[in-house]
């Protein structure tokens, strides 16, 4: 649905105040600007989306009071680098086979044709603006946008890292730097309020992008006081949880980048951990909140689309497991609210829904010309009736053949060799009990299996020297798992 048949469906007289300044039913309609905010690797540890009891996130939740809250969207890759060139082409990974870290968007053969969704805008009449993490940090930003404020970083690190000692230089967590104002976040933040004090002469598309809560889990004290220590929380995860998943899944998610789930078990690392996550989770949402005044302040605020998701989802010890990199539900469902002129607000929407489906609702909501190249399915419908029909299973793919599909009730894991997953959400939210293989799950698995990609490209030749996995930081991770023939992670119930 086009957003002038929208508008109109909605009601005329709805439609003219909520974008404000027409003079009556029959003027033309001004296309909306555009707020997109990215967050990297933020699971579902916001307070309206419940996924952790003692999350503070006052902003994030102020946003999905004037938005439709989507509570199953997922990722179209488990990892940076391919998910949000996927998102941003609107080509999924297993289109263009770009499905790790290396190559960079820019060497990936298969996007040299695409419009990106900011140069998109741009064609279309939009002033495009954009700061932080949009595209993976390897890649150029400015090419994309017709102004690009400081692209953001992991930030700075101390001499020494704080409590895992070993491995990869990103990965630790601790109370640093002393101020925000250290933090690239709010360097970049502060750059978008100037952008949002601004005059423009036509409509605007503004993207952007926080790091945290991305590894390094650093962020000044005052964000961890917010949490004591001896009050945290933990994840509840099950002993031995990974016993019934195929040998090919539990290899899938083995790497050398986190710590393992027994080394943060055995030097009492996890509460600290998890406190210095959810104190990531609260600066960011304090910077939000600062342009969600900022976007209130404007003239044209009733008349702007505002976008909020995170690139994919993160494990904190569930499934006996750290960071992202899985086909599980932890890995791949982010947070995502969509607040746009003429919608109902505060709408809460189950249907399974990706990133994937952003590009194609953001042209729809601005009335653009169709992008026929998209794989995504604009989200309109839904934004206009949240608990209407909703056939489309949502896709995740990490590494060739390799495919989570997550429907209403039901996630189905097809692994490259033919090994299964499935679980019933209904009654098994975390995951732990591997249904696959039961005759009376067979025709449930049959019809999701019905909606695997027909294709499935070889992956992209890796860029010489981008992977760090072969660097002497990966020396610290091999040594722990150097008893472990296999490969997988070393610990109880692995």
């Amino acid at each position: 649905m086009k957003r002038r048949t929208f508008l109109k469906t909605a009601g005329a007289a709805a439609a003219t105040a909520a974008l404000g300044g027409l003079e009556g039913a029959g003027a033309a309609i001004k296309q909306p600007n555009v707020l997109m905010i990215a967050v990297d690797d933020l699971n579902d540890w916001i307070g309206c989306f419940g996924g952790h009891p003692q999350v503070k996130t006052p902003n994030m939740d102020r946003l999905s009071k004037r938005s439709t809250v989507f509570h199953n969207a997922h990722c179209p890759a488990p990892i940076c680098n391919p998910a949000r060139p996927a998102m941003l082409t609107g080509l999924r990974p297993s289109t263009t086979g770009h499905y790790f870290l290396s190559p960079n968007f820019e060497e990936v053969e298969a996007y040299k044709g695409a419009t990106t969704l900011p140069q998109y805008f741009a064609e279309n009449g939009y002033h495009t603006l954009g700061t932080g993490k949009i595209f993976h940090g390897g890649s150029p930003h400015k090419p994309y946008f017709d102004e690009f404020g400081p692209q953001g970083s992991a930030g700075p690190r101390p001499e020494e890292k704080i409590s895992y000692p070993m491995g990869h230089p990103l990965w630790d967590w601790g109370a640093y730097p002393e101020r925000d104002d250290q933090m690239p976040d709010y360097q970049c933040n502060e750059w978008a309020l100037k952008q949002l004090e601004r005059d423009f002469d036509k409509p605007w598309f503004l993207a952007l992008g926080y790091s945290r809560p991305h590894v390094p889990l650093y962020v000044p004290q005052k964000w961890f006081d917010m949490y004591p220590l001896k009050d945290i929380i933990l994840p509840d995860v099950l002993a031995k949880d990974r016993e019934d998943v195929p040998k090919y899944g539990r290899d899938l998610t083995y790497g050398v980048t986190p710590p393992p789930h027994s080394w943060i078990v055995d030097h009492g690392e996890w509460k600290h951990a998890v406190q210095a996550y959810l104190a990531c989770i609260t600066f960011v949402d304090h910077l939000l909140g600062k342009v969600l005044d900022a976007v209130e302040a404007r003239g044209d605020a009733d008349n702007t689309v505002i976008v909020f998701f995170s690139d994919h989802g993160f494990h904190m010890g569930e499934k006996q497991y750290w960071a992202k990199r899985s086909l599980w539900d932890r890995s791949t469902k982010v947070p995502m609210m969509i607040s746009a002129p003429g919608l109902d607000k505060h709408q809460r929407c189950d249907k399974p829904t990706n990133l994937m489906d952003i590009y194609n609702t953001l042209v729809d909501l601005c009335d653009l010309p169709e992008n026929s190249r998209l794989e995504g399915q604009s989200l309109v419908p839904l934004l206009e009736k949240p608990k209407r029909d909703w056939e489309r299973p949502s896709l995740t793919t990490f590494g060739q053949n390799n495919h989570g599909l997550r429907s209403e009730r039901y996630r189905y894991i097809r692994y490259n060799d033919g090994s299964e997953e499935f679980y019933d959400h209904k009654h098994d939210p975390n995951e732990w009990h591997n249904l696959a293989g039961q005759p009376k799950y067979d025709d449930l698995m049959a019809e999701h299996r019905k909606w695997l990609p027909k294709v499935n490209t070889p992956e992209c030749p890796k860029t010489e020297g981008s992977g760090w996995e072969a660097s002497e930081y990966a020396q610290g991770r091999l040594d722990l798992l150097a008893k472990d023939v296999e490969g997988r992670i070393v610990g109880e119930g692995s």
